[in-house]
Parts: structure tokens; sequence; C-alpha cells
């Protein structure tokens, strides 16, 4: 419950005059906001965070911006019109501000709002601190999707936590024309697999009745595991395999394994794996945009997860030999046409086929945001729309462990929080083992 709230304008002082043209694969992602809030153990200064984002903005504008539709297409205008920055009291303490993350709306975030900011009306990036009834202090920041992926995001928080702290900034790279810039990296030739598609009308309905639904029909259910736990399930699942896997590979194939048992899923579905591409392209890490890639297979009826982790494993180190789709995924969004765009939509996107979308925002570095000399306790994803089958996998408190967060039908959700659920997630795990004491504060984490 917020008790009170103030909000102010944050500007860079400072218009770069920066025009960005947006790629096809931006114009995608034009209607969704990405949520996020980091939870700090300490009350932080409003104005310093203010004076801060001020800097990290002038650093990367492109957050200060709005949209517009250009000539060519819909473009990124480094105005400087600014960010809302609200500041409120909580009545909840930081556990209990946790325990709300599963909600659509926890009240800690305020989601952009795709459709305003797509007609230019309203801002790319909102921030609202709330301090918490404990002392604590909750960072809700979303963004629109279009300015680029969290490797985008956490480079602004970079920027923002050195203008904070008065250490070295990150470097920042903004291209001008997406599409130029991205075409003079891509291999000439990709693996011809295509990642979008063009929906039947009758398809088309059932998506859009997925997303007025979503509110009702899905929850979002939380997952801690331990350090422990992922080494036991690398080690037994390596052992099987033959091969040295990562904590993403096991915990993709556990989590999708134990689902589809509960949910007596006896079908082949598709699982989608988003891939930063920069490091394998050599695109600085600093660079703003929406460059990912997908890793995409097909997971048998009644796998093991140990078959599974095995085969993602081969799926991501096809993918690191530069058998990338992006260039089939532009060439097939141009050749649509503008006018259509916003009727394709991605694999990933198609509950009916119970479709499984993991993004993994491990090692993006979430934990190293300080602010005051304090780094946060906890993060979580806000998700503001509720979609099935869709999950993220981030560091857990204070960076120790895993914690995923995945969005399911309300039935299936209430099974795996349930005792049968909770007791097939956490197999691999020592019963005598401790959990952090926040993990034991937080309500309905499984």
């Amino acid at each position: 419950m917020i008790r009170s709230a103030q909000s102010r304008t944050i500007h860079a002082g400072r218009a770069s005059g920066t025009v960005v043209r947006c790629g096809v694969s931006d114009v995608m992602l034009a209607e969704l906001p990405v949520s996020v809030v980091f939870f700090y153990g300490t009350e932080l200064d409003p104005d310093r965070l203010a004076a801060g984002l001020a800097e990290a903005l002038g650093r990367a504008p492109l957050f200060g911006g709005r949209l517009r539709a250009g000539r060519d297409g819909l473009e990124i205008v480094c105005s400087d019109a600014g960010v809302p920055l609200v500041t409120a009291e909580a009545a909840e303490t930081l556990p209990e501000a946790m325990s709300r993350m599963t909600l659509g709306s926890s009240g800690y975030v305020d989601h952009v709002e795709a459709g305003r900011a797509h007609s230019g009306e309203g801002p790319l990036f909102t921030v609202r601190v709330s301090r918490l009834a404990d002392g604590g202090t909750a960072l809700g920041c979303s963004w629109h999707h279009v300015i680029g992926d969290v490797q985008s995001f956490m480079t602004l928080m970079r920027a923002w936590s050195a203008a904070v702290e008065g250490t070295e900034p990150p470097e920042v790279g903004i291209a001008a024309d997406r599409e130029g810039h991205l075409d003079a990296v891509l291999p000439a030739e990709d693996s011809g697999r295509l990642g979008f598609r063009i929906p039947t009308a009758a398809e088309a309905e059932l998506l859009a009745h997925e997303f007025r639904t979503a509110p009702r029909a899905n929850r979002t259910v939380q997952v801690y595991f331990t350090d422990a736990e992922v080494a036991e399930m690398k080690a037994r699942f390596g052992a099987a395999t033959g091969r040295r896997l990562s904590a993403n590979d096991v915990l993709a194939a556990h989590l999708v394994t134990t689902i589809r048992q509960l949910d007596g899923d006896e079908e082949a579905r598709t699982l989608l794996l988003p891939v930063n591409i920069r490091r394998h392209l050599g695109i600085p890490a600093g660079q703003l945009g929406n460059l990912l890639g997908e890793v995409v297979l097909t997971c048998r009826p009644a796998g093991e997860p140990e078959r599974l982790a095995g085969e993602i494993r081969s799926a991501v180190e096809e993918f690191a030999t530069a058998h990338l789709s992006l260039r089939t995924n532009r060439d097939f969004l141009a050749s649509v046409g503008r006018e259509r765009l916003r009727d394709c939509v991605p694999l990933g996107f198609d509950p009916g086929n119970k479709t499984f979308t993991l993004s993994s925002w491990s090692k993006a570095g979430v934990y190293e945001v300080a602010f005051e000399g304090h780094r946060p306790l906890a993060f979580s994803p806000g998700a503001s729309v509720q979609l099935a089958w869709v999950a993220w996998l981030v560091e857990g408190f204070s960076g120790a462990g895993q914690l995923l967060t995945v969005v399911l039908p309300a039935r299936l959700a209430a099974r795996l929080r349930g005792e049968e659920g909770r007791a097939a997630l956490h197999r691999y795990r020592d019963p005598a083992e401790r959990l952090p004491e926040l993990a034991l504060q937080v309500r309905k984490l499984a």
C-alpha cells in the first residue's frame, strides 16, 4: 500500500539532437514495456538518485527521448523530454514488497504506457522510488522495449550508479541507423530459421484473447534455487550427458520437464531461449538496441531433464558458431511491409501450443548496481502483462542462488506452488540446507 507520492521530471539538461532510426525488429517490440524492481536494505536519497539519473541520461539520451513516426519508419528522438521520477512512502516491509512482485500490479513500478509512448506522447522510461516501512528502498524501473534489451537497460543503470558513486561510467554506443549498423556485422548467411509468423485471422483473435484474459487466467510463480541445488544438477546432468553444462542449461531443462510432468503434457513443444548476440558478433557491450537472437529447440514428450539439458547445450553451441537467424528474420519483416508489421508475431508467443520462452538475465550485473555504497538485496521482474509460458531467470538474494519467475495458467501455477510442485522443483536440494533469511520471509516463494 502506497501512502503518499510525489513526482518530478528528470532531464539531462541538454538535448543531443540525435535521431535513431529503429530497425524492423525494434518496431516488432513497439507495444512492449519491460519492468523490473531493485530492492535495497537502506533508505536511498531521492535527490542524489535524481542528480545521478540526470547525468546518466546525458550519456544514454535515448531513455530521456521520445518516439515519432519518421519518413522511413519509427524513430527515437533524443530530445531530453525527460523521465518521470516518483518518490513514495510504502506501508510494506522489504519481504512484503517482494511478495507483491508476483502480482500484475505491485505498486512498486510505473509501467511505461506503450501506446502513449508509441504515439510520442508518453515517456520511454519511468522510475519509482519507494521508501519501505522497514527502512529499505524499492527502485522500480520500466522502459519501452524499442529502446533496447536488458543489456541496454543495464548500460543505463551502470551509468546511473557510476554517477552517484563517482566511479568510471561505461561506454555507451548509439547507432543512428540500427539496420545499417547491424547489417555491417551480420554474417552473409544464417540458419534460415524464421523467428516470426503471420497468424491467420482465427489465430490472431485467439492471441488477442490471450492478452485480454491474461490477468484473470494466469498467475506468476517465483522459485528460489540455492547455489548448492544448481551445482547438484550440473553434476548429475553433466555426468549423464558427458558434457559440461551451464546453470542456464540445467535450470531450463529442469523447469520445462517439471512443469510438463505436472501438467500431464505429452505433446512435443517448442522451447525458445533469447540470447544476447553482442559477444557473438563482436558488438561492444554498451551498444544500445535490441540485439537478441533465439535458440529454438523442440522438447520431446516425457523427456528427461538430463537429455534436454544436453540438447540445450548443443543448440547454444550451434548458435555460437554464427548460425544466427537475424538476417532471415529482418528480410522477412522487411518483405512484409510497414503496414503489416503489427500483424507479425514472434515464434515465442504461441500460448495455444504452450511454447515456452525463458529469458536469462543472469550475469547481467543487476547486483552490481550500487547507490550510496549499497548493492541490492533482491531483484525481480515486474511483468505488466501476465502472459502464460514466459519465464525469467536471474541471480537470487544478494546475488546468491537463482530466482526463477514464471507465468502459468492459474491451476498449473497453483500445482507448482503446492506440495507436489515444490517437491518436484527441489528434488535436488539437501533438506538440511539453510536458506537465506530473505528467502524464508518472502511469502509464496516456492
